[in-house]
């Protein structure tokens, strides 16, 4: 009988986890249809780019983390299983459809969907009652986004890093590399081919102190 209670509970287990993935599947999707152009990839990032992508954070001194463009959340639920305790996320979408479905499915205290512009994000951060910020992530499409606001979000998101920070982005081409180059002092790269499409990963990092 055990056996057969154990059995059912699996594959009830295996049913809610589909009917999970499915919805937030759905959401992404109809995300994509509505802005394209805001959205890099119609498939979200896969589990090897989340992996080598945050390899570089030192979650020890992790205080705060930012990311643009979260979507469903494919990097937020990775990131606060690293985060301290003590730690803040703040995620910056201008799709409401994504922000409403993260504020209605991740609940941590030390999560923050917020509805705006990543151009914003030291008076987002400032209005939380944050002053800087230990890393941003941006999976922006960064060589489709509307002129002028590309170097417009790496020149705000440099200003709220901490000194030794690092701007950690994944794209399919090498624009958010061209924009950040005039404003941090090194910048590494890497690629990922597993993942659809394969991309191209960069990790600025902002000078010292």
């Amino acid at each position: 009988m055990s056996g057969n209670i154990s059995a059912i509970a699996r594959r009830a287990g295996l049913r809610a986890r589909w009917r999970d993935y499915t919805a937030q599947w759905a959401v992404f999707f109809r995300g994509f249809l509505e802005h394209p152009k805001m959205v890099g990839s119609i498939i979200p990032s896969s589990r090897f780019t989340i992996r080598k992508m945050l390899a570089p954070v030192d979650w020890g001194k992790c205080e705060v983390f930012v990311e643009y463009g979260p979507g469903v959340g494919t990097f937020c639920r990775p990131v606060l299983d690293k985060l301290r305790g003590d730690g803040a996320l703040v995620v910056i979408d201008t799709n409401p459809l994504y922000i409403e479905f993260l504020q209605r499915t991740i609940r941590d205290k030390r999560f923050h969907a917020v509805l705006g512009s990543a151009e914003n994000v030291e008076q987002i951060l400032t209005d939380l009652g944050i002053e800087k910020a230990d890393y941003v992530l941006s999976g922006l499409p960064f060589s489709t986004l509307p002129e002028g606001v590309a170097p417009a979000i790496a020149k705000a998101t440099h200003e709220v890093l901490k000194p030794g920070g690092g701007f950690l982005a994944y794209q399919f081409t090498s624009a958010v590399r061209d924009e950040s180059e005039p404003f941090f002092e090194r910048i590494d790269e890497g690629f990922e081919w597993l993942n659809i499409l394969p991309c191209k990963l960069y990790w600025a990092w902002k000078a010292k102190d």
